[in-house]
């Protein structure tokens, strides 16, 4: 898939959007965009990517992406169920020049400073905005903006925000670049259970081994290295969760030959073992 500068739809004289997303998979490629994006997940499961952040995602996700922020949601596996989002999409000047420099916005204008990192909310905060987001897609244009502004004022003042990207990551947004990182990710998601050697994936995007560990530790703050084994390890702890399989089993799953390895990566990301990890999610579904 060819990555681009996604143009948002909308009519000429409006500068907000909001709609319903409702497939087999959430089939994005990695984009960006210079609306600012606030997305909730319905219904689906799988893994996020927001500037240099992997992480896993799930039914209840509720993401703030500012304006340029790359991102995509994929989904790990086929679902047995629809995958379903809410979306909002808006333009900086959204009810008109400056409004974030007024004083009585300020709260807000720091929550979208830190939205270019990507934001995630505590599901505390998600239950309450949810039943407005759901409302919105019937509601009129003015509507639509009263309850953006209110979304925002309750989002700004939540506690235990979680930022995503890392403070270093700053892509040259380009056709180019994002074409390359596409084939990245889609080669990684493809070949993941085996081994990927330096050579391959730099010959897979026509560069030399030297330019390729160059270019993908300017773009991600981090070596390909050690974003495969994130993210591999972050399968791993889906599969913790959401299957019954063995641990032996959930390694080799997710691209493990060498069972100590997969601990020692386990725990250089995760800090605690897999079977730790696995009963701190038991215990948290059944309480």
């Amino acid at each position: 898939m060819k990555a681009q500068l996604e143009k948002i739809s909308s009519s000429p004289r409006s500068s907000f959007k909001v709609f319903t997303y409702s497939d087999s998979m959430f089939n994005a490629p990695w984009h960006f965009h210079p609306e600012y994006e606030l997305t909730y997940i319905e219904q689906s499961s799988g893994m996020r990517y927001v500037g240099d952040s992997v992480l896993e995602f799930e039914k209840g996700d509720l993401v703030l992406l500012g304006s340029n922020l790359p991102h995509c949601w994929k989904n790990t596996t086929v679902n047995e169920t629809t995958s379903k989002s809410i979306v909002v999409q808006w333009k900086e000047d959204v009810i008109g020049e400056g409004w974030l420099a007024k004083t009585e916005f300020s709260d807000i204008s720091k929550l979208l400073v830190l939205a270019s990192r990507g934001v995630k909310f505590n599901n505390r905060v998600t239950k309450k905005i949810v039943p407005i987001l759901q409302k919105m897609e019937k509601q009129t244009p003015f509507e639509n903006i009263i309850s953006l502004l209110q979304i925002l004022n309750t989002l700004a003042h939540s506690k235990n925000k979680i930022t995503l990207s890392g403070n270093n990551f700053a892509p040259k947004l380009n056709i180019k670049v994002n074409e390359r990182i596409n084939v990245i990710h889609n080669f990684i998601m493809e070949n993941y259970q085996r081994q990927i050697t330096l050579k391959e994936i730099s010959g897979v995007v026509s560069m030399s081994e030297e330019s390729f560990c160059r270019f993908f530790k300017k773009t991600f703050n981090k070596s390909f290295f050690t974003f495969l084994n994130e993210y591999k390890i972050k399968l791993a702890c889906q599969l913790l969760i959401d299957s019954n399989k063995q641990v032996a089993e959930i390694a080799f799953l997710s691209g493990y030959e060498s069972l100590p390895f997969f601990y020692r990566q386990f725990n250089k990301f995760i800090k605690c073992t897999p079977l730790v990890y696995q009963q701190k999610y038991a215990r948290a579904f059944t309480n």
